[in-house]
C-alpha cells in the first residue's frame, strides 16, 4: 500500500518572492536549491546543500510540508510522511 500525506490540511502558502536561503545570508554560506515551507514562509536551502536548512527548520518547528522554488519545478514533499503528495 502506497504511504500518503496526512499534512496537505496544514499549507497556508505556496508561493513567495524570497529567492535565497535566509538561514545561509545570515551565516555567509551558499546553498544549491530552495524550499518554501508551506505553513510559514520560510525559505531554506535543500538537503543537498551542505547546510540543510529547509530540513533542519522542519525538524525544529515541526512543519511537515516544503516545496521546491527552483525554476521549473512544483512538486511539495512532507518530511514526515517521507512523500511527494502532490505538485502545486
Amino acid at each position: 500500500m502506497a504511504k500518503t500525506c496526512t499534512h496537505l490540511d496544514q499549507i497556508q502558502l505556496t508561493t513567495t518572492d524570497k529567492h535565497v536561503c535566509e538561514d545561509c545570508v545570515k551565516i555567509g554560506a551558499r546553498w544549491l536549491h530552495l524550499r518554501l515551507c508551506l505553513t510559514c514562509g520560510h525559505v531554506g536551502c535543500c538537503d543537498s546543500s551542505p547546510n540543510r536548512h529547509a530540513s533542519k527548520h522542519a525538524a525544529a518547528t515541526q512543519h511537515p510540508l516544503v516545496r521546491s522554488i527552483e525554476p521549473g519545478e512544483s512538486w511539495v514533499w512532507c518530511y514526515v510522511d517521507q512523500v511527494v503528495p502532490l505538485e502545486l
